[in-house]
């Protein structure tokens, strides 16, 4: 009985910890997807507005995104 518990035990906690580290990877990796959508749609916005202010904004983001991410998002030219 003791031996069935124990092993119940270990199973819980190998399988928690697989989920948690299966659940980081697939969110750093879905993070990448959802910013670059999040920084085509502001680029769209921008081409509509031309607000330099929101031009360096999204020039910050791009920035941050092509040092994490895949593919490279091109920098735009806020003049």
């Amino acid at each position: 009985m003791t031996y069935q518990k124990t092993r119940l035990k270990y199973f819980t906690i190998g399988g928690f910890v697989s989920l948690i580290a299966l659940i980081l990877i697939l969110y750093s990796d879905d993070l990448c997807g959802v910013s670059h959508i999040r920084i085509i749609s502001q680029i769209e916005s921008y081409g509509k507005t031309l607000d330099p202010e929101f031009c360096e904004k999204i020039v910050e983001q791009i920035d941050n995104f092509n040092e994490i991410c895949e593919p490279k998002i091109e920098i735009i030219d806020c003049s």
